[in-house]
């Protein structure tokens, strides 16, 4: 229990650096307080004291802002950054060197009891704040879920999802799988669909240019081509504006 403890103290300073010292990670982080007290919750909770599990993880909920069902599964060195808010369900998995942060459910959607009913974080997945995970499925190992993201099915390894419904926006390299982005941010991570749209937006900007100077070399030959119809004139730059 202290070789844990101690590997979490040294994981949070790793991971947050408003820490400035194991003793005060120890006595002002609800993170690792909720974590503590669901350890004792857990062990009562597979030990056949299951109403001894529920009244610890109340207890620890009013204490520390943070729910966590006796019967999740969480490894070692998991960070629950600032976590007021954060809601893990009883059939959850959180893996090793995960980053949690606040306002952030492991939820089920599913109501049929025994079954599993909530989400698999593999080794190094970071949840962004708000983010809502539901459902039974894995997130695997090093992957990212951004902020206020609602997340309805599996992720890839080293893969970021963003959006409601989130959708996968980035594949990392493994050199880049492996680096911590706070909040689950990571540089560069364009949403595939803002860039379609832009395409489709410069697409036909460029074919509008195109049948303009075809019109005008038509005209100059003396050639006819008919009334076409008035309809008015996109912005392109006001278009994409709009979609960022």
């Amino acid at each position: 229990m202290f070789r844990n403890l101690r590997q979490d103290i040294r994981s949070i300073i790793e991971r947050d650096p408003a820490a400035r010292n194991a003793w005060e990670v120890l006595t002002c982080y609800p993170g690792l307080h909720a974590i503590i007290a669901h350890r004792w919750a857990h062990w009562c909770w597979t030990h056949g004291l299951k109403w001894l599990g529920r009244f610890i993880s109340s207890l620890a909920r009013i204490v520390t802002g943070i729910e966590i069902h006796p019967g999740a599964r969480i490894g070692r060195r998991v960070f629950i950054d600032h976590g007021f808010g954060v809601v893990v369900g009883e059939t959850a998995e959180i893996g090793d060197d995960c980053t949690i942060y606040q306002g952030v459910t492991l939820g089920g959607t599913s109501l049929t009891q025994g079954a599993k009913r909530h989400p698999t974080l593999e080794r190094g997945v970071i949840v962004g704040a708000g983010a809502k995970v539901l459902g039974g499925f894995t997130v695997g190992e090093y992957a990212k879920v951004g902020s206020n993201a609602v997340l309805l099915k599996p992720v890839p390894p080293g893969a970021t999802a963003v959006g409601n419904p989130a959708h996968i926006v980035q594949k990392h390299d493994a050199h880049a799988q492996r680096l911590f982005a706070a909040y689950g941010v990571t540089p560069n991570g364009d949403d595939p669909m803002s860039k379609a749209l832009h395409g489709l937006i410069n697409h036909a900007a460029a074919q509008e240019r195109q049948i303009e100077r075809i019109i005008a070399l038509l005209k100059e030959n003396g050639l006819q081509c008919g009334e076409i119809e008035a309809v008015g004139k996109g912005d392109p730059a006001h278009l994409n504006k709009l979609v960022d």
